[in-house]
């Protein structure tokens, strides 16, 4: 039985970047070959580069939630080691350039986050922000394509599983919420997921809330669902896996709920083919537009998005 934790925020190391390092936008950490899922952490770290400092902020402000998904990454890595599957995670804060969006998101260099300022976004130019998006935001996403590449020249169909967490409180209101599933309209991983954690916990889990899972341009909707991979992001909320046992406990479950759905031929042959579904985000993209003009840019970021906080 997984215990309840209470709704607070703590902070945790940040890491640094030495200045005489040569720097890279991602991590692989290579699986068994013969294994098909690849797991996905966009918002993995709150590292960040030396020559952009700490962005203006505190210590404080970057070990929150609005600059890395916290114990997203140590989840991910062990359903990695337990499962065999290759691992691929950013290594740069999402305050910096958030990968999980696409590139003509207006919420891709984010100036305000959950009501902090960051200095180091507010004067960011079209040449700027084409900077960061060359070197941070495409090498990510062309690792992920050439794993995914690398397991179809196998003759396989590659599975996409995206690790996040979300915070325990937002806006000042505590999130009822242990973990969440979020997805479009592709059926084959999501629903299986989100049964096998309902039932092997008994806790509250999402179903595309607190966030929806159908964000145009975003990691699945580019990675997956335009190339009709079957895929699942999940969150955990942050208190639960802040800490490494929280970690490897959530990691336990999802990684056995994962083993149970590949074992079961009802689930496994759906999971072996390509299918192609049409995508929520196009009226997804129109609402966050709205939102936008309206002067809203701080809630269009991720309040009902998926990947948000």
């Amino acid at each position: 039985m997984l215990s309840q934790s209470l709704p607070i925020e703590t902070t945790s190391r940040r890491e640094t970047a030495s200045s005489g390092e040569s720097w890279k936008s991602f991590e692989v950490l290579p699986g068994d070959p013969q294994t098909r899922l690849l797991v996905l952490c966009d918002h993995a770290t709150n590292l960040m580069p030396s020559e952009y400092g700490t962005l203006g902020l505190d210590d404080v402000q970057l070990n929150r939630h609005i600059a890395y998904d916290i114990g997203a990454l140590g989840v991910a890595r062990e359903i990695g080691r337990r499962l065999g599957a290759t691992v691929v995670s950013t290594r740069f804060s999402r305050l910096l350039i958030d990968p999980n969006r696409g590139e003509d998101d207006p919420t891709l260099i984010m100036r305000i986050s959950d009501g902090a300022l960051v200095p180091g976004n507010v004067r960011v130019d079209e040449t700027e922000k084409e900077r960061r998006i060359r070197a941070f935001f495409r090498p990510y996403h062309a690792v992920v394509a050439a794993e995914i590449d690398a397991v179809l020249a196998r003759g396989q169909i590659p599975v996409i599983f995206s690790m996040h967490s979300f915070t325990n409180v937002w806006r000042g209101v505590p999130r009822k919420w242990h973990a969440a599933v979020l997805w479009d309209r592709d059926p084959r991983l999501p629903v299986p997921v989100l049964k096998q954690l309902r039932e092997r916990t008994g806790l509250e889990i999402g179903d595309n809330e607190p966030y929806s899972g159908h964000l145009r341009n975003d990691t699945i909707f580019r990675h997956a669902t335009l190339r009709g991979l079957p895929n699942v992001l999940v969150e955990v909320r942050q208190d639960l896996i802040r800490e490494e046992a929280g970690q490897i406990e959530w990691a336990a479950i999802l990684a056995d709920s994962l083993a149970a759905i590949f074992a079961d031929p009802a689930h496994a042959e759906p999971l072996s083919r390509l299918e192609y579904h049409e995508s929520r985000s196009d009226a997804e993209a129109d609402r966050v537009m709205e939102r936008v003009e309206k002067g809203d840019v701080e809630a269009a970021s991720g309040e009902e998005t998926a990947g948000g906080d």
